[in-house]
């Protein structure tokens, strides 16, 4: 019985974003190694760093680290040496070097990084987000988006979703779907957030057919039979005004028009 490898710990000052992702850019190397990786982050006192030590001696571990702080850098790697723990600096050598370059001393205060860089991760997070909350998936987070999409097939609410989260935007979105009822946490959470997104009839029976011929399936079904569609949109519509949704015209509308229409809404 194979026994699993020490574990890899990464101790940083602030998430240990950056040394995770050496660590498991390395670990694809060994593909057939499942080495554990845990992380220690917000590291700020020598209590955690003799916590995190003493486990990695327990534990046969090694220990990567990405501290900025000197005083906390240095002690861990001299408690490493004396408890016999391999640590391993991504930071240190070359904070050495661009001091003697560039003759200053770092300023040392952790997570400074993702600090100047904030408005890009949000970015990251929110894109995140609303490609794991496509088409209905994960109803439970409906809460935690900043805005939810409802719409029937074809009315856009992907793309638009997506344009969405590019500009740094949490977003959701729900299908309506002809003899299934949409998740009750749709009806749980601020139905201000919620958009409820209007097509006409024939413009949608456009789009379904252009669809159906892309996915080399033209034949007529109820999908795209005209009386089918005005059952499908009109019910959508009952369902806006039951729960007073925000709804917005997308027939015939350039995604940025829709999407400044919304973000318009959110940020009054």
């Amino acid at each position: 019985m194979e026994s699993t490898p020490p574990p890899i710990y990464i101790v940083s000052g602030a998430l240990g974003a950056s040394g995770e992702q050496l660590v498991q850019t390395v670990l694809a190397q060994f593909p057939d190694a499942e080495v554990p990786v845990i992380k220690v982050s917000n590291v700020r006192r020598m209590e955690q760093i003799e916590e995190a030590v003493t486990e990695a001696e327990k534990r046969g571990g090694t220990i990567v680290h990405t501290l900025v702080d000197a005083d906390l850098r240095d002690a861990l790697i001299e408690l490493g040496t004396k408890r016999r723990v391999v640590t391993i600096d991504l930071m240190g050598s070359l904070f050495s070097r661009l001091t003697e370059v560039l003759g200053q001393d770092p300023i040392g205060r952790p997570g400074l990084y993702r600090q100047l860089h904030q408005a890009y991760f949000d970015r990251v997070a929110a894109i995140e987000f609303t490609r794991t909350h496509d088409d209905g998936q994960n109803p439970q987070d409906l809460a935690k988006a900043e805005i939810v999409l409802v719409g029937v097939s074809r009315s856009g609410k992907t793309p638009l979703a997506t344009y969405l989260s590019v500009l740094g935007w949490r977003v959701a979105n729900v299908p309506l779907i002809k003899g299934f009822d949409p998740p009750e946490e749709l009806f749980q959470i601020d139905q201000r957030r919620v958009i409820g997104l209007n097509i006409e009839p024939d413009q949608l029976l456009v789009y379904r057919k252009d669809r159906q011929r892309r996915m080399g399936n033209p034949g007529p079904d109820e999908y795209t039979n005209l009386g089918s569609i005005y059952e499908e949109v009109e019910a959508a519509r009952r369902i806006f005004r039951k729960h007073g949704f925000t709804v917005i015209q997308v027939a015939n509308k350039p995604i940025e028009a829709s999407a400044a229409q919304i973000m318009a809404l959110f940020t009054m």
